[in-house]
């Protein structure tokens, strides 16, 4: 570790008192519409420029580089810890001392941080698309990817033009059906939402998703803890009457299989795309953490459940109501953001702001390090409404999560 980087962990943890304090990451997306839910001023949803797209995602903990094609800036989608005026990437402080981070079980069986959490705020719903498994993730170079959806309230005051999200096939749907949706993909629209089943999407709860799974997300703004691959492969050819590049099909293809219509078939897991009880097997609801209520503040399960027998992530919601005060251990480092109210945090102010001009440091966003959750952070709420604390975790932090079978 050099130097500079030891010098700079050990003032930012001395700074904020255990915690790493984060810039907003703010990511956009050429084929998406921005929904204005994400509280980013509106004169600065194209501030990247058009050419890029607009911002619909703020990445939370992230050491996952987007993947936006060429002109993508290299530490776009990653995280900086700031402190003062100096910043360091949170991959680099990881990669530094991952062991005083992480802790010595997660790196040195997973060597770092290996998921990261946003906010997906879009106009629409996006293309029926699919995130690869290991499988053929690897055959380019990158890793496999679950993730999970949670809607919270205070950015969802506005369900925008499609709270619906597609996931999966019919049962009974034949690869033949899906094979024509892809021979069509030039031709308009490829008609492959007509082999998938829509879901009304619930502010206050989730879903679970493993990679190989076809979906076209709704328009709710999305709380989503997923692996650090920004891997994907869009299986519709045309969504809110705009034509999609089919260089966004073949995107994570190898190049030796961009016209190969059987790789890219079999790149669906056909068992859980036709699955008759989808909803039963990965719809979340939020699980309380005990009766604590009384206590002055209430934690919540919102993303869990093992994919693959795997404990990939986690996630829970914290409330404390106005007047309360409460010092919580937890078995793993995570990353937070704050949803709504103002307090403070191990002594340190937070909030949940109304406002974010592009550029700002905001104090809503903090990574907590491994001693600093074993040994416990309290949590104050200084205002008159609740205030709420989003908590996501990697893999093999909490033997305690509930199953999702």
């Amino acid at each position: 570790m050099s130097k500079n980087v030891r010098e700079f962990i050990k003032k930012a943890l001395d700074k904020y008192n255990g915690l790493l304090h984060l810039a907003p990451t703010w990511v956009p997306r050429a084929f998406c519409i921005p929904g204005r839910r994400l509280k980013l001023h509106p004169d600065d949803l194209y501030a990247l420029g058009t050419q890029r797209g607009g911002i619909d995602e703020r990445w939370f903990s992230s050491t996952c580089q987007a993947d936006n094609g060429p002109g993508t800036p290299e530490d776009e989608g990653m995280s900086y810890v700031v402190c003062g005026d100096d910043k360091i990437l949170l991959k680099d402080i990881i990669d530094a001392d991952g062991i005083s981070i992480l802790g010595d079980k997660v790196m040195n069986k997973w060597g770092g941080l290996k998921v990261f959490s946003k906010y997906f705020d879009n106009m629409d719903a996006l293309p029926h698309h699919i995130h690869l498994t290991e499988e053929y993730a690897k055959n380019v170079g990158m890793e496999g990817k679950p993730e999970s959806y949670y809607f919270p309230p205070q950015v969802n005051y506005a369900e925008n033009n499609f709270p619906y999200t597609f996931f999966g096939l019919e049962p009974g749907t034949t690869k033949e059906q899906v094979r024509k949706c892809l021979m069509n993909y030039e031709k308009g629209d490829n008609k492959i939402l007509e082999l998938s089943k829509a879901y009304k999407l619930e502010v206050g709860t989730g879903w679970l998703l493993p990679p190989g799974i076809l979906h076209a997300p709704g328009s709710l703004c999305s709380f989503e803890v997923q692996w650090g691959s920004d891997v994907y492969s869009m299986y519709q050819s045309v969504v809110a009457g705009k034509p999609l590049d089919r260089s966004l099909l073949v995107k994570d293809i190898p190049d030796e299989h961009k016209d190969d219509i059987d790789y890219i078939l079999d790149i669906i897991d056909w068992d859980l795309n036709v699955l008759p009880n989808f909803k039963e097997k990965f719809y979340l609801e939020p699980i309380n953490i005990g009766d604590i209520a009384g206590d002055g503040y209430q934690e919540k399960w919102i993303i869990y459940g093992k994919i693959d027998g795997i404990e990939a992530f986690s996630s829970k919601e914290l409330t404390i109501y106005p007047g309360g005060k409460v010092t919580i251990e937890d078995t793993g480092a995570y990353g937070l953001i704050t949803v709504q109210g103002h307090g403070t945090i191990n002594d340190i102010d937070i909030e949940s702001p109304t406002m974010i001009r592009f550029g700002d440091i905001t104090r809503d966003e903090f990574f907590v390090p491994y001693p600093t959750a074993r040994a416990g952070v309290t949590v104050e709420n200084k205002g008159y409404e609740p205030l709420v604390i989003l908590k996501f975790f990697g893999p093999d932090c909490n033997p305690d999560m509930p199953s999702k079978e």
